[in-house]
């Protein structure tokens, strides 16, 4: 009996133990976050300046996790060096808050992470960067009255009567005449295509293979890439290389990519390269340990080759900062934070979206010199229209194509 006693009373105090514990968490959890902005730190602000929010939804994790660290690396930058003193609109200084989610390149995600950066944070701008999370959000941002930042080269998403979009990038349509001259000249007129099975990948597929049979080429091989899911490529490029192919056509991100050409190389395979914007030629390199293996390999040019007047800064700051070299995804979306707010002094507004939207080109315009990375006109259509880019590999160096 007594040691029943012992025995309850016991259980009695366990009990006790884990009431209080769990009253100590459910305190502890329903204190608001110190950091609110989902892994970014808020900046400081005084009495007199006031917080914008901005958001970015991409892939922070996953196989697409470098490609959205790049992207948001130059938000990232740029919010840094605005908020050192902040901006002025109507008399009001203003600091931003970049609010960042992982949608982990799914759009179902990059709709659910917007519209609940928007409900949370009142942010009247998102950066989405692919074009899934563009259509996906493309549904419902008009109704909610923000703008989509779009870092993509996907050139439909300008085709859905949405006013409230805008591009960052070229459309993928300005590379396939120069790539399909480039490498018939240098390499013969037989195709195989090793895409990303991405609808983007489709889409620029569609776009290259009508051009590059408009000049006479063949296409031997069709094939594509699930990035998220293929780790193996040996047996896709053998029997692409089965059917002797001059140039392979390939792409998706830049870590992957390498791995198809390298394969390709190893293979035997002494043929050019026609590489999809999303992969970059100088991302490649390190991977393949030089541009031995991308020797006639035709792309996007790195933005370490440009002349632009901010180019040369910006390289050296990145660097410092990150301790890589920047690629156009950090260099684009850093530019257009700074037009952004430039929009925002020429409306007068940090949140009407249709305002800003309409003084993009006046953003554009009143860029100041030493923030344009790369050479910058002004917007066409809905899109910002900057001066094209294009390089090749020849005797380990990038070319550039005027």
């Amino acid at each position: 009996m007594k040691k029943g006693k012992q025995w309850i009373l016991a259980c009695l105090l366990f009990g006790l133990m884990l009431f209080v514990a769990a009253c100590g968490n459910s305190n502890s959890t329903s204190e608001p976050a110190s950091n609110s902005n989902d892994g970014e730190a808020a900046p400081e602000v005084s009495d007199e300046e006031q917080i914008i929010s901005i958001g970015y939804t991409g892939p922070l994790s996953g196989p697409a996790a470098f490609y959205g660290e790049n992207t948001v690396s130059g938000l990232r930058m740029a919010a840094d060096e605005i908020n050192e003193t902040g901006f002025e609109v109507n008399g009001q200084t203003y600091k931003i808050n970049l609010v960042t989610l992982d949608d982990m390149y799914a759009p179902n995600e990059s709709g659910t992470n917007a519209r609940r950066i928007v409900q949370e944070h009142n942010a009247p701008v998102i950066f989405v960067p692919h074009s899934g999370g563009v259509f996906a959000t493309q549904v419902f941002n008009e109704q909610e009255e923000f703008l989509i930042a779009a870092y993509t080269s996907e050139p439909s998403i300008l085709e859905q009567d949405n006013s409230l979009t805008f591009r960052i990038p070229p459309a993928y349509t300005v590379y396939p005449e120069a790539f399909t001259l480039y490498s018939h000249e240098r390499f013969g007129k037989k195709l195989a295509l090793l895409p990303t099975a991405t609808q983007y990948g489709k889409d620029w597929t569609e776009a290259m293979v009508p051009v590059w049979e408009e000049h006479g080429g063949e296409v031997v091989f069709k094939g594509e890439v699930d990035f998220s899911k293929d780790t193996d490529f040996f047996t896709i490029v053998t029997n692409a290389l089965a059917q002797k192919p001059d140039v392979l056509f390939v792409g998706g991100p830049s870590q992957p990519t390498a791995l198809i050409i390298k394969q390709a190389r190893e293979l035997g395979f002494e043929g050019g390269f026609m590489v999809m914007d999303q992969a970059k030629l100088e991302e490649m390199a390190p991977i393949l340990e030089g541009y031995e293996m991308l020797e006639g390999a035709i792309g996007a040019l790195p933005i370490i080759d440009s002349d632009a007047g901010g180019a040369s800064d910006f390289v050296s700051n990145y660097e410092a900062e990150f301790g890589r070299i920047p690629t156009a995804e950090g260099a684009f979306n850093y530019q257009a934070l700074y037009v952004l707010v430039e929009a925002m002094k020429a409306a007068g507004t940090v949140d009407d979206a249709n305002a800003i939207m309409a003084s993009l080109d006046a953003g554009i315009k009143a860029l100041p010199e030493d923030k344009m990375v790369w050479h910058l006109t002004g917007m066409d259509g809905q899109g910002f229209d900057w001066l094209p880019s294009i390089g090749y590999v020849e005797n380990g160096e990038v070319i550039i194509i005027e």
